[in-house]
């Protein structure tokens, strides 16, 4: 077992009671996930309970960890590391109520030996969430408890609002961590470290230096099975809302008093008191052609599958910087990032043929794929007799560090996070409520959606959007490869 830092893992051995323990989610990631962290000696001690409508008992749930391990993990799985973590899983019909959860939960703590703390999470539909949350309030089990939910939470203000008083009436706030994945990649994290770590580019992060910022994330993939739910919330409730958001939040907020989960949250939801209602004049929504012929697809939806719009921070750093957003499904390419663009020089001194503006602004650009790369664009001047200028780029990528090991998934991290009750990368109810509150304009007056062609970027109307700019995807140059020098 790897030697672990101290303040890393949890103080206290764990119960995971894993709601919804045999579907997608829990296969891919999660059970994967927890087999890492136990593995490594992250958590001190761990007992999972798997919990989902299955009529199965803890040797069949057994049976389905091991093939998800065998199946989804990106570590090797040894015969003695599978036999230690298999003795570790319990697991509870639904159907078998309150009371036989409860006596699950009992046993894992008796075998632990020592004061232990509870991780409830909700790997589970919307719809089923609060019966789950009530669920483990009968069978009294909110003690000692943090849990962990996934998105949507809510799909307006008026649900939203529901939904978290609903759950306060079982947990305390300080107990509930809503979960966002992409806050857990190391990129985004990084984030916070390439701003106020660094003195070279805090005191220009700010409406006099930058022009302005695009968020990106489009994607190749269809819907598959999550057409019949997607096809009531749409790309924009799905990603813009929960995932998009936070990372603006990331990009835009203020220095934290300190690097504490409390300091960073309350700087978050500035930004987010900051955020101008989202107008539907600033909104491009499309739907890509053949969607509505997909199973569990209406066939006259008017679910986007594609959404860019432009958002603005009313506050004394971000005043009249315009933030532009991009997601959807079957695009040209699977992206992640973020492109910073400065402003210009207010005058050149260079001929007209030089080549300086015809590239575009400088950017800093980050990658947020799960190996982090950052860019850092200018112009230099390229060799031989004359003036001629050419784009060039400074970068850094994870892999030169030989650290690339080190990266824990993001589930990974985020279940860690709430073992340890550090609520940095997770939602508040007030920082979702408001969220709600600024889409309200665009949820109650959507512009109609635009079809546009698989595998293409867009609808056309996505470049006037952010006209004179232009979408930094795709990308005019790659990304270097340094290990193939």
């Amino acid at each position: 077992m790897s030697k672990v830092p101290p303040g890393v893992g949890p103080r206290f051995p764990q119960v995971v009671v894993l709601v919804g323990a045999t579907g997608d989610l829990a296969r891919r990631k999660l059970l994967p996930g927890l087999f890492h962290l136990i593995g490594v000696g992250f958590i001190p001690g761990c007992r999972i309970i798997g919990v989902s409508l299955d009529d199965i008992d803890a040797q069949g749930f057994r049976k389905l960890a091991r093939a998800a391990l065998d199946e989804f993990s990106t570590r090797e799985v040894s015969d003695a590391d599978w036999a230690s973590f298999a003795e570790w899983l319990d697991y509870v019909p639904l159907g078998a109520g309150a009371a036989a959860l409860r006596a699950a939960v009992e046993r894992a703590e008796k075998s632990l030996g020592t004061e232990s703390r509870r991780l409830h999470y909700l790997s589970v539909p919307p719809n089923a969430a609060l019966s789950a949350v009530r669920l483990l309030g009968e069978a009294g089990l909110v003690e000692r408890s943090r849990i962990i939910m996934e998105k949507p939470f809510g799909t307006d203000f008026a649900s939203a609002r529901s939904l978290n008083a609903k759950l306060h009436e079982v947990f305390g706030e300080e107990q509930i961590f809503r979960i966002d994945h992409f806050l857990g990649k190391e990129p985004a994290q990084n984030i916070l470290a390439f701003r106020f770590a660094n003195g070279l580019f805090e005191p220009i992060w700010n409406r006099n230096f930058i022009d302005h910022v695009q968020i990106d994330v489009p994607e190749t993939l269809g819907l598959g099975k999550r057409a019949s739910f997607y096809d009531h919330i749409g790309a924009f409730r799905d990603m813009v809302v929960t995932h998009l958001f936070q990372i603006l939040a990331f990009m835009a907020m203020e220095p934290p008093t300190a690097l504490e989960p409390a300091s960073i949250g309350e700087e978050k939801n500035k930004v987010f008191r900051s955020m101008l209602p989202i107008q539907p004049a600033h909104v491009v929504r499309g739907q890509y052609q053949g969607y509505r012929s997909e199973e569990g697809v209406h066939p006259e939806s008017d679910a986007e599958t594609f959404i860019a719009l432009k958002c603005s921070i009313d506050n004394w750093r971000w005043a009249g910087v315009p933030f532009y957003l991009r997601t959807g499904k079957r695009l040209a390419e699977g992206q992640r990032i973020i492109s910073i663009a400065f402003r210009e020089p207010p005058k050149s001194m260079f001929p007209a043929d030089s080549g300086v503006g015809a590239q575009g602004p400088d950017h800093l650009t980050f990658d947020l794929a799960d190996v982090s790369k950052m860019s850092l664009s200018f112009y230099g001047k390229r060799p031989g007799p004359g003036m001629r200028l050419d784009k060039l780029s400074l970068q850094f990528a994870m892999n030169d560090t030989g650290l690339v090991g080190d990266v824990l998934e993001a589930y990974e991290r985020l279940i860690l996070d709430a073992m340890r009750g550090d609520r940095t990368l997770f939602t508040t109810a007030e920082g979702i409520e408001r969220l709600w509150e600024v889409s309200a304009p665009l949820l109650e007056a959507p512009p109609p959606v635009r079809l546009y062609a698989p595998g293409s970027w867009g609808p056309n109307s996505m470049h006037q959007l952010i006209a004179p700019q232009a979408w930094r995807l795709p990308f005019e140059r790659v990304w270097r490869d340094n290990r193939a020098n």
